[in-house]
């Protein structure tokens, strides 16, 4: 292991160690609490409630409480607004539809994206190029929460050709992953059409023509390799993006992801589900920042890991 990941996994544990503190002080910094907005309740009901769930000891004592619940046990306490139910059941539950819809997007992204990337690259400045162009700013114009009700007005309730809720089939999926998708793929294509344009017209590439290769030899062997660099850069901060961003098509799609409960932790002051959303996000974030990082340098060997 080189000493650049080695770094990277030595950073990796205080960078989540602070995004955890920060956010655990600024939720309960925040106007009102969980229970806010339930019926009126007598006082001495209310701080039973605080008691159970001890949110009335100091705010340093609930955080050291609340590290060493999840450093020692991996546990992140009770949902207030589910009772019976903890935060990890219901991200054991959740996450798991969220991470395949943020997969089956980013595939999705990649398929769209990289190949009008490259048209728009090799056929610069022609109609084929405007075209490329045109979708990939189309993508990013328009954002997702007036993607997916467009998506479902008009092949949902219009066409009636796919369903608009749940998580269930394949049919219910497509909706929801190309309203995740597709201003994904539009970044995709851009940063695709960015890095070949910068080698289209190389020395190793005249020379390769000059020696009789095809042109899909070319693409593949030559451009795609160093043009996809800034898409493999892109892909760790993109796909942590795209689950954030999916938080809207979960919503809007019913789909049993964590972006719903998320949403409603935020609206609702669940302080210990915000938590483990932000910890599930975070590690993803990082984790997925240092495989980019390992990728980029064995597509470009010139990169040495040790210098990024």
């Amino acid at each position: 292991m080189t000493g650049f990941a080695l770094r990277r996994l030595a950073l990796l544990v205080p960078t989540l160690w602070l995004t955890v503190t920060l956010v655990f002080f600024f939720v309960r910094l925040a106007p009102g609490g969980p229970f806010d907005g339930d019926r009126a309740v007598p006082p001495e009901v209310l701080l039973a409630l605080e008691a159970k769930y001890r949110l009335g000891d100091p705010l340093s004592r609930q955080y050291l409480d609340f590290l060493a619940d999840l450093v020692l046990r991996g546990e992140l306490g009770p949902s207030f607004k589910y009772p019976g139910r903890t935060v990890n059941e219901l991200l054991g539950a959740g996450l798991p539809v969220s991470m395949q819809l943020g997969v089956l997007a980013m595939a999705f992204a990649l398929a769209v994206g990289v190949p009008l990337g490259v048209l728009g690259a090799l056929r610069q400045n022609t109609w084929v190029d405007t075209l490329a162009t045109s979708v990939a700013m189309l993508g990013i114009s328009v954002p997702r929460f007036v993607l997916a009700p467009l998506l479902v007005l008009v092949f949902g309730l219009t066409l009636y050709w796919l369903p608009v809720a749940r998580w269930e089939t394949w049919r219910h999926a497509v909706l929801p992953v190309i309203a995740a998708g597709l201003p994904t793929a539009a970044y995709v294509a851009r940063l695709t059409r960015g890095g070949m344009l910068e080698l289209v017209r190389a020395d190793f590439v005249r020379t390769a023509r000059a020696k009789g290769l095809d042109e899909r030899t070319i693409v593949v062997r030559h451009l795609l390799k160093g043009g996809l660099l800034p898409v493999v850069s892109f892909l760790g901060p993109g796909f942590s993006g795209l689950l954030v961003g999916s938080i809207v098509v979960e919503t809007i799609f019913n789909i049993p992801g964590i972006g719903r409960y998320f949403v409603e932790a935020a609206q609702n002051r669940d302080y210990n589900i915000v938590m483990g959303v932000t910890i599930v996000y975070g590690a993803l974030l990082m984790t997925l920042n240092a495989v980019v990082d390992v990728a980029y340098a064995w597509l470009d060997p010139r990169v040495r890991i040790e210098e990024l």
